[in-house]
């Protein structure tokens, strides 16, 4: 699970739980393969369709890039993944 950095709630990520769809941002490095697998043995769902895409650079800096990238993964009907909320004191 270290591809897997952490969820994102976002209005577009809430929207698409509806269509029963999670976004989480991954490693770049990590390969949707890696990252499939990675979901299906740690929340115990099948997945259906992963889509990604990169994340705008933030400001013109030069050799900044980065080190992560946005997944939307798309679960059968009838799977979940229980929300990853974190309780904060």
């Amino acid at each position: 699970m270290d591809g897997i950095k952490y969820a994102v709630f976002t209005e577009k990520s809430i929207r698409l739980l509806g269509n029963n769809q999670y976004t989480s941002n991954v490693e770049s490095g990590s390969t949707r393969t890696e990252i499939k697998h990675w979901v299906e043995l740690f929340f115990g769902v099948k997945v259906i369709a992963m889509n990604s895409h990169r994340l705008p650079r933030k400001g013109r800096r030069m050799g900044h890039t980065m080190h992560y990238r946005r997944m939307i993964i798309t679960l059968q009907p009838g799977y979940s993944i229980p929300p990853l909320i974190e309780k904060r004191t």
